[in-house]
């Protein structure tokens, strides 16, 4: 998994220490704002509550869908029979015929900008069979991306009653949307279009936000009675991208509301502060048993982190290696913490990973460093 992947914040209870600006009042159940680049936590309320996540399930599907593209067991070009399963899902739409084919792309699009449940079947059992196989298949990813508190039933999100055990958590969707637009940055994409055309039938985006900020790119709605009006939204202005989610409110505009409020109070409240560049060695670390003795620690991105606004000047950080650092030690790995604070408060504990690999000494080399650690 990529640096990103291993990125955790502190709880927003910890920011506050050190904001400036309070975070909006919403309405919404549960939400949380998160900033891309660091994956820190802004704010947050119930983060971790599990709700039903209606149609935001999909953000999983296409997950899935992109890295089956990506791996070359799908193509856009291919031709995916319907099944009548996938035909008679209910909710919303892309109006696909049973028993007929339709291209990947049209399917995609109908699921992406349409929010389709069947085009969402029908790629799910395209790319593993059967929805259930597939259900399969997005729990495994969502233990492999971190998402500790997500359990998918189905591709859509759909059902006809309510599916307590079919949930997800505010923060846990904001870590998907966030692998989803890193990971698969041209299925990300597709999110931006307000609408599309199949058979004739012009389907419309139903994220709000994209017509009312020009800098929102995505991410996806949902809605059931159970789940209330949610929404996964995005934005990137400047070199910032923040990440927000709200579920759980009453209306369409609820949804849209609470979600452009967050945006707004995330980039108005914080600077962006880019401590190291991509590759930039910031220490180098003592290895032991390793053909070399060092090994520089540092970050596989750019490391941007975003503090409340006038206090950059306040911003320090602190390497803690990890020690002792035994080989070998793949490129990649941990091997310490950046550890953040604004005004001598806690603003959040980073992973800095080894730059390059470190294989193991021969053995004269293991024994002199198995009596150095002895007498360490």
């Amino acid at each position: 998994m990529r640096l990103f992947g291993f990125f955790c914040a502190l709880l927003a209870a910890c920011a506050a220490h050190a904001q400036a600006i309070p975070a909006p009042t919403l309405s919404a159940r549960a939400w949380i704002l998160m900033d891309y680049a660091s994956g820190q936590v802004l704010a947050a309320q119930e983060p971790d509550l599990k709700l039903e996540p209606a149609s935001l399930t999909k953000v999983m599907t296409t997950y899935l869908v992109a890295e089956a593209l990506q791996q070359k067991r799908l193509s856009l070009q291919q031709q995916v029979g319907v099944s009548e399963h996938a035909w008679r899902t209910q909710g919303s739409r892309s109006f696909i015929p049973v028993n007929k084919t339709v291209e990947v792309d049209a399917l995609f699009k109908g699921m992406v900008i349409q929010s389709g449940n069947d085009a969402s079947v029908a790629l799910a059992e395209a790319v593993a069979g059967s929805e259930d196989q597939f259900a399969a298949m997005m729990n495994r990813t969502a233990q492999r991306l971190g998402l500790k508190d997500s359990n998918f039933l189905n591709s859509s999100g759909y059902f006809e009653n309510t599916a307590p055990t079919h949930y997800s958590t505010a923060r846990d969707l904001a870590k998907l949307a966030a692998a989803l637009i890193r990971d698969h940055p041209e299925t990300h994409a597709l999110h931006a279009m307000k609408e599309y055309t199949y058979a004739g039938i012009r389907q419309h985006n139903r994220n709000r936000l994209l017509w009312a900020d020009p800098t929102v790119d995505g991410l996806k709605t949902g809605h059931s009675s159970a789940a209330g009006y949610c929404l996964i939204a995005t934005a990137k202005r400047g070199p910032r991208r923040l990440i927000s989610v709200v579920l759980g409110t009453v209306s369409e505009d609820a949804r849209a509301r609470d979600s452009l409020n967050l945006l707004n109070w995330g980039f108005n409240a914080f600077d962006p502060v880019k401590l190291y560049e991509k590759g930039q060695a910031i220490s180098q670390l003592r290895v032991f048993k390793g053909v070399q003795n060092t090994v520089g620690a540092g970050f596989n991105e750019d490391f941007v982190v975003s503090v409340p606004r006038g206090m950059a000047d306040k911003l320090a950080a602190q390497l803690v290696s990890r020690q002792p650092l035994v080989a070998p030690i793949a490129a990649g790995s941990a091997v310490g913490t950046l550890k953040l604070t604004v005004g001598g408060q806690p603003w959040g504990e980073y992973p800095v990973v080894a730059q390059a690999e470190v294989p193991v000494a021969g053995i004269l080399g293991r024994l002199w460093d198995d009596i150095r650690l002895f007498f360490q």
